[in-house]
């Protein structure tokens, strides 16, 4: 990572609208800084749905993910041709994250947690995993240049307490962000305004229309901030800032990349205030 060159930043989600929903605040502040984000959808979401699915869901979904691209302003949103629902931690999904991370050297890397609820996103996770050393490995995909240092990997949070709890080691206010993400989620009308409030059963209680209801959505579904992220605002961004922010994401830091210390977190993550300046 050169100083002078910009962050490049690859969030990993299972299905479309993922990266949107844990990390679109943090990658509109990466954009604003003038890092470069790429998003990756690691299936093509054709059974998120009640009524369409197949070749037409897919074809929604993907444009779904190109508005919400605009919205953020993102580099790149690639959608995998994997079908949603059927996701497995095959060498073939290795071999496709591993090429992506190094065509687009990267730096900073986020996926889901392998104790998530959903199959994809655990399974997702476990690839992503795999392809944390492999990166550096020439004879592996020799068709793509390896990496000459291993990327930072972190978990994107979520709920779930077994087999732990998620661990805030990074929390970032995108309180100056949060529009932004909410756009950028409520870009997926199709799931957010329609899939989602038909499957978890409260169709009743947002507006009966998608693109609001999509918005409703997203902002139902985004985490809050908990006692243990508070705690880790206030270590990154002192104690008086820290009671004032409204909105945050935060991160876990998987153990099989990159270790960086409390400065280089800071180096990797600009938006946070740096000590001495």
């Amino acid at each position: 990572m050169s100083t002078n060159s910009p962050l490049q930043i690859i969030v990993f989600g299972a299905h479309p609208d993922d990266c949107e929903l844990f990390c679109g605040g943090t990658a509109a502040l990466f954009v604003d800084l003038g890092h470069e984000v790429t998003f990756v959808s690691l299936t093509n979401g054709d059974s998120g749905h009640h009524l369409k699915g197949g070749g037409d869901l897919t074809r929604i979904r993907y444009a779904e993910c190109m508005e919400a691209k605009e919205r953020l302003g993102l580099t790149n949103y690639f959608v995998l041709d994997n079908h949603d629902g059927e996701l497995q931690p095959t060498l073939e999904l290795r071999k496709q994250i591993v090429r992506l991370i190094r065509r687009h050297g990267a730096d900073l890397v986020f996926t889901h947690r392998p104790n998530d609820y959903h199959p994809d996103h655990r399974y997702g996770s476990i690839a992503v995993q795999d392809a944390a050393y492999t990166v550096m490995v020439p004879n592996i995909c020799p068709d793509t240049p390896p990496l000459r240092r291993n990327p930072v990997f972190f978990y994107l949070q979520d709920r779930f307490r077994k087999p732990y709890p998620f661990v805030p080691d990074v929390s970032i206010d995108v309180s100056s962000v949060w529009e932004r993400k909410l756009a950028a989620g409520a870009a997926h009308v199709s799931q957010f305004g329609e899939w989602l409030p038909w499957v978890d059963g409260y169709e009743d209680k947002v507006s009966k229309d998608p693109v609001e209801a999509s918005r409703q959505s997203v902002e139902q579904y985004a985490l809050p901030i908990d006692p243990e992220v508070r705690d880790r605002l206030r270590v990154f961004y002192g104690e008086e800032a820290a009671e004032k922010i409204q909105h945050a994401e935060s991160f876990e830091l998987c153990e099989y990349g990159g270790q960086p210390d409390e400065a280089g977190i800071r180096r990797l993550f600009p938006m946070l205030p740096q000590k001495g300046a």
